[in-house]
């Protein structure tokens, strides 16, 4: 019997190469606790479930072309800057990666990590971990105005409880952000790199 000859696929050549880049780019820079690199993991899962509660809606009768792509657009734009919390761990959010013209492989200043993720941090934090737990408990909403009789939180049932399940996860977005800002910006200046560099 003749030994069966070993081919290569190109194609799962490629998807090696990529998984093994996407593999480096993620990996935790070093000086990163395990506690860390799951709460920066976790912050993705976080908002993922909000994400995809909102998507239904896209597909109401009744609603304008805009509001059909601003539902998807929104849900995907939650899920890229939740994902860059991967970056406060990751080497990405170190040094610029290869792609990026003029700037790859570049140490990333500080302070252009640091000033962003704090203020997202500090906008998440006031807006779904303090204001929106208000509003839901006075039963406006955050700008203060009566909730309309087709929200989800006058829906009750299964829907009320769908709702919370996807939503309530958020409180904790802001809270994360900022604790994985303020391990970046103390790890960065322990290794000696001037905020302004």
């Amino acid at each position: 019997m003749q030994p069966l000859l070993h081919v290569e696929d190109p194609a799962a050549d490629g998807s090696s190469r990529l998984r093994s880049a996407w593999r480096a780019a993620h990996e935790p820079v070093a000086g990163v606790s395990h506690r860390l690199q799951r709460t920066a993991y976790a912050v993705p899962l976080i908002v993922f479930p909000a994400s995809v509660w909102r998507l239904p809606a896209a597909l109401d009768d009744g609603i304008s072309l805009g509001e059909r792509m601003y539902i998807p657009s929104l849900s995907i734009l939650s899920e890229v800057l939740a994902f860059t919390a991967i970056g406060l761990i990751a080497r990405w959010g170190e040094v610029f990666p290869r792609w990026i013209p003029l700037l790859r492989g570049r140490q990333v200043p500080t302070w252009a990590a640091v000033l962003p993720a704090s203020i997202g941090a500090v906008i998440l934090t006031l807006l779904f971990t303090v204001l929106a737990p208000i509003a839901d408990i006075r039963g406006t909403t955050i700008r203060g105005d009566d909730v309309s009789g087709d929200a989800p939180t006058e829906a009750g049932g299964w829907e009320l409880a769908w709702f919370y399940a996807c939503y309530t996860p958020l409180i904790l977005w802001g809270p994360l952000l900022a604790l994985l800002t303020v391990a970046y910006y103390r790890r960065r200046r322990r290794a000696g790199v001037p905020a302004a560099a």
